[in-house]
């Protein structure tokens, strides 16, 4: 492997992202290097007034197949990849000039997909062959030749043409090094595209760097925030109005918070705090769910993060200021909602619109390995609920019921759920046994019980935490069933003259 700097003589420039490219081009220009370019490249820089070889004339073919076949030729390959020590006779034989830049990014795969009603072979058609070949060939090659795909490379690898008039080993290393993952990515976004199959055999996942954040969980913990290219959608997508950077906590508990009010179509807010909902309530206004998700648990409100399913308002923006909050999250916000927001710079406001396709797949990350699974997208209607006691839950109860199960399944297991006029009250969560979580959410309750329901991410496996709803007030309980003790676990609630009604369905998080 040649590791020493090595001259530019001639460069190959094909981009379809053309920003930067003229500057680019004539500053090479200026230094005498020689360039070839492919169609609307070539033309966009001769326009310029650039001095530029068109493809076809280096290899004496034409572009055919309406321009899908241009640079895969022996000459230009035979110029990328020839090792300069060994194989100039062979390049003399043949007429083959080195290549010693090579200059390329992409067809515009991911933006053809995202384009509304777009064809299928329309995006196939944006798939790129001649490309990704010659980048794999220039960055194999590292040794004779240098390789960009990322136009924010152009200023410092011309700083250091200018300098030293040849690039250094360690610059190609790098830009070669950068050049494989942009291919790698690229075809993991079409295999993502092209993929149906929600758990095929091997899976390449696009990802791309979003943002370094200051640390992980701690302080003592890098980390980065990478988004999943293909994907237009999630908390990182949020616009940032105001307020310091997001750290890699507010992002886990903002994307816990968006997640959750996206259950409700009537205005709901949810308040989060390390992942788990803390507060939430359904009302009329957007102003009162959030007073009653405050109201519901302040304590634990104080420095979380809100999240709105509707438009954040002068009043709302008022009350919310009054509190210490990390973030808050809505679809859109008034003017004066923002004026009022800015004079309490920590605060990060965020603008995030609703997501209209839920996420189908989830990921865990374990030692060696990784767990996908289907997400819990389930939705639970009164239709599914099946009642197993002989007092029957009353209409009101059942909304509550049915408010309760869409937040209870985005708390940790064990999870446990006391609600009243669909604003939760009581949240137990993360608790090693259910007794000790259903013993949680009643503390946390306090004295505003009677007329409430319970939610239980999963069922009962002893009567005890029925023993523990005695006299309490709560009237009406929404569980999975399931248990070996069903009968005992329905034969205390009706002893205690409480409703229980199943949902056939499990609700863990872990």
């Amino acid at each position: 492997m040649n590791d020493q700097p090595i001259s530019i003589k001639r460069a190959l420039i094909s981009v379809s992202h053309k920003e930067g490219i003229i500057d680019f081009a004539r500053a090479l220009s200026e230094l005498n290097i020689e360039i070839i370019s492919t169609g609307g490249t070539s033309k966009l820089l001769r326009e310029a007034k650039i001095a530029v070889r068109d493809v076809s004339d280096v290899t004496g073919f034409p572009e055919i197949m309406d321009g899908r076949v241009k640079t895969l030729h022996p000459k230009i390959h035979g110029g990328i990849l020839g090792l300069r020590d060994l194989h100039q006779s062979m390049a003399d034989t043949h007429e083959i000039k080195w290549i010693d830049l090579v200059v390329v990014n992409l067809y515009p795969f991911v933006a053809t997909t995202q384009k509304a009603n777009v064809a299928f072979d329309e995006v196939i058609e944006n798939i790129d062959i001649g490309g990704p070949a010659m980048l794999r060939s220039a960055a194999k090659n590292m040794g004779w030749a240098g390789v960009i795909v990322d136009p924010l490379d152009y200023q410092w690898v011309l700083q250091e043409l200018h300098e030293k008039r040849s690039l250094s080993f360690g610059t190609r290393k790098i830009l070669a090094t950068k050049a494989f993952a942009h291919t790698g990515q690229y075809d993991a976004m079409i295999h993502y595209y092209l993929e149906k199959n929600i758990f095929p055999d091997m899976i390449n996942l696009p990802l791309k760097k979003q943002m370094n954040l200051r640390y992980g969980e701690n302080p003592h913990q890098a980390a980065a925030a990478y988004k999943i290219a293909t994907e237009d959608q999630g908390i990182l997508k949020a616009v940032q109005y105001q307020g310091k950077e997001l750290s890699y906590n507010n992002i886990a508990d903002s994307d816990a918070a968006f997640a959750c009010v996206q259950e409700f179509k009537e205005p709901a807010c949810v308040i989060v705090k390390h992942a788990n909902p803390c507060g939430v309530a359904m009302a009329d206004t957007i102003l009162s769910a959030f007073e009653h998700a405050f109201a519901s648990d302040s304590l634990s409100a104080f420095g979380g993060v809100i999240a709105l399913n509707e438009t954040c308002t002068k009043e709302l923006a008022e009350t919310i200021t009054k509190i210490f909050f990390e973030v808050i999250i809505a679809p859109k916000y008034t003017k004066e909602a923002l004026a009022i927001f800015s004079a309490k710079l920590n605060i990060r406001v965020l603008e995030l619109p609703l997501t209209i396709k839920k996420a189908s797949q989830e990921m865990k990350f374990i030692e060696g390995g990784v767990l996908i699974q289907e997400k819990d997208n389930k939705i639970i209607t009164a239709t599914d609920l099946k009642c197993v006691t002989h007092c029957k839950p009353i209409a009101e109860d059942i909304e509550t019921l049915l408010f309760a199960w869409r937040v209870v399944k985005h708390i940790k297991s064990n999870a446990i759920l006391l609600a009243k006029h669909n604003t939760t009250i009581g949240i137990g969560a993360g608790q090693v046994s259910r007794v000790h979580a259903v013993e949680v959410a009643l503390k946390k309750a306090g004295e505003h019980l009677s007329g409430s329901v319970l939610a239980s991410d999963a069922f009962f496996p002893f009567r005890d935490s029925i023993d523990c709803l005695a006299n309490t007030g709560v009237r009406a309980i929404i569980q999975p069933g399931g248990s070996m003790r069903d009968e005992e676990v329905i034969a205390a609630c009706d002893e205690y003259d409480i409703a229980m009604v199943f949902t056939g369905v499990r609700s863990f998080r872990h």
